[in-house]
C-alpha cells in the first residue's frame, strides 16, 4: 500500500482507500456479514480511510464501521457525509439546526465522540453560496464534534467555490477515465491550496471493470437500473453520467491497453494515481475478493505516457461530448 498526506490535516491516507456506499444500499442484494468481511480485508491490505454516508443504507454503512472499530486495534480514519437525508433535498434545508441533528446520528451510528472528516454530501450548487453553512461547520469543529470538515461535490464549478472558505480540507469529487474534467483547472488550483482531493465513483458504477455487457442486468433497487436518466439523484452519479452503450463502446476499446500484469479495474484506478492531485481513490467493495483486486493497484507500476495518451484521445472522442461540460 501507498500512502498520501490529506491535505492540511496532517493524515497519510492509503491511496486506495474503501469507498462504502455499495455496504449500505442501492447496489442490488448486500450481506452486512460479507461486507464486515470486506471491511476486514481492507485494513488487513492497508487501507485506513473509509468514505460512508449517513444516507447510506439510512445509517447502515456507518453502524457497519462502527462494528469494524470494535472487532479491530489497528488506527483507521472515517469520513461521513451529511444533507442527503433531507426532505426535500433543497438548499434551504442546509440550516445550522438540521445540520447539528445530522452530525449527532452519525456520532451515534459510528459510536464516537467526534466525527473525524464530515463533508456535505453533493448539496445543490446554492449551498456553496451560503457562508453560514460553513460558519456551522467551524462551529462544529470549535466545539469538538468533528475533526475537520470538507465536501462532496458533482460539478467542477462547486469544487472551486467550497475552496474558498479556508477551513474546507477535502473536496471529494468524480473522477475517473470517463470524467476529466477535474484536472483541466481545478487540480492545480487544489494542489496549490493544499486540499485533499478524495476521487469518488473511480470505476464508473463497475463500467471500468470491463465486466459489464449489453446482457448485463441489475436489481430494481440498484441505481445503475433506475437511476440512469437521474431519476433518483444526479444522473452523473450513475456510469459517470456517459449513456450505457457508448459506455461499452470505450470499454472495448480500453481492453487492448490493459497491461499484461493488471485488471481493467485496476488499470482504471493506476490511472487515477497517476495524477499527483488526487489524494486517494475509493472504490467501493461488496465483498473481500473486491478488496483484494482494488487494493493491489497501489503497489502497480506507473502507465505508459502511451497508454495515458490512448486513453486520453477515447476520452475526447467518444466521452467528452456527453459529460464534459454537464459536471
Amino acid at each position: 500500500m501507498q500512502y498520501r498526506e490529506l491535505g492540511r490535516t496532517g493524515w497519510k491516507v492509503s491511496t486506495i482507500s474503501f469507498g462504502a456506499w455499495a455496504i449500505g444500499g442501492t447496489w442490488g442484494d448486500v450481506k452486512d456479514e460479507e461486507s464486515l468481511a470486506a471491511l476486514h480485508r481492507a485494513l488487513d491490505l492497508g487501507v485506513n480511510f473509509f468514505d460512508t454516508a449517513d444516507a447510506y443504507g439510512d445509517g447502515r454503512s456507518e453502524q457497519l464501521l462502527a462494528r469494524l472499530k470494535k472487532e479491530r486495534s489497528e488506527p483507521f480514519y472515517v469520513a461521513t457525509k451529511v444533507g442527503r437525508r433531507s426532505d426535500p433535498h433543497i438548499a434551504k434545508a442546509y440550516t445550522k439546526d438540521n445540520l447539528a441533528a445530522f452530525v449527532e446520528r452519525s456520532l451515534k451510528n459510528l459510536d464516537v465522540e467526534a466525527l473525524d472528516l464530515l463533508q456535505l454530501h453533493s448539496p445543490p450548487t446554492e449551498v456553496f453560496y451560503m457562508p453560514e453553512v460553513f460558519d456551522a461547520l467551524d462551529g462544529f469543529v470549535k466545539d469538538g464534534k468533528l475533526r475537520y470538515y470538507g465536501v462532496s461535490v458533482e460539478k467542477v464549478e462547486e469544487a472551486f467555490k467550497a475552496i474558498e472558505y479556508p477551513n474546507v480540507q477535502t473536496v471529494q469529487i468524480i473522477f475517473n477515465m470517463f470524467r476529466q474534467r477535474p484536472m483541466d483547472l481545478f487540480f492545480g488550483e487544489a494542489q496549490r491550496r493544499k486540499i485533499g482531493i478524495l476521487a469518488r465513483v473511480p470505476l464508473s458504477s463497475g463500467m471500468l471493470t470491463g465486466k459489464m455487457s449489453r446482457t448485463s442486468s441489475f436489481a430494481a433497487d440498484d441505481h445503475r437500473q433506475f437511476n440512469r436518466q437521474g431519476a433518483g439523484f444526479d444522473r452523473g452519479e450513475t456510469f459517470s453520467g456517459l449513456d450505457y452503450e457508448v459506455g461499452l463502446q470505450a470499454v472495448d476499446e480500453l481492453r487492448s491497453l490493459v497491461p499484461a500484469d493488471m485488471t481493467m479495474a485496476q488499470m482504471a484506478l493506476r490511472w487515477i494515481l497517476m495524477s499527483p492531485a488526487v489524494t486517494c481513490a475509493i472504490p467501493g467493495a461488496k465483498r473481500p475478493s473486491q478488496v483484494e483486486e482494488n487494493v493491489k493497484a497501489a503497489d502497480l507500476p506507473p502507465l505508459s505516457d502511451s497508454t495515458m495518451n490512448q486513453v486520453h484521445e477515447i476520452y475526447e472522442r467518444l466521452v467528452r461530448p456527453q459529460v464534459h461540460h454537464y459536471w
